[in-house]
């Protein structure tokens, strides 16, 4: 820190850097030729997390969207239905079917790690899981 009378010169260069956001949402870009239901979690520019918004893009077109990567308990019956979810279980997001599952996928296809049961599939195939953090 400079200051006057100091023996050596000195220039102080203000850097400017200020907060964006609390990292609980971004934009994410949906890719052409692809529809995004609101409230629907979904996979994008390499983040997993809830659409805030619908899209639907033609050949040719992207648009962005709000995404909510927030680390929190979410309740959903975007499942697939035949796996148990049972509490503790690990849940991962397949790509392919739109849908989380506990199946980890293979080496060659594998599905992307999300989350943790809390509460287990109800008989109306809803589970409660908590989101992890996002992946490198």
């Amino acid at each position: 820190m400079a200051f006057k009378g100091q023996p050596t010169p000195s220039t102080i260069t203000p850097i400017n850097r200020a907060k964006i956001s609390d990292g609980k949402g971004l934009q994410v870009t949906v890719p052409e030729n692809t529809t995004v239901v609101a409230q629907t979690f979904v996979l994008l520019d390499g983040f997993f997390g809830v659409a805030m918004e619908s899209a639907k893009t033609e050949a040719g077109e992207t648009t962005a969207i709000g995404l909510n990567i927030e680390q929190a308990e979410y309740e959903t019956d975007q499942i697939t239905a035949a796996d148990a979810f049972n509490k503790g279980d690990l849940v991962y997001y397949k790509a392919s079917t739109k849908k989380l599952t506990t199946n980890p996928g293979t080496e060659e296809t594998p599905n992307r790690l999300v989350g943790k049961v809390t509460n287990k599939k109800d008989a109306s195939n809803v589970i409660h899981f908590i989101l992890l953090p996002q992946q490198v």
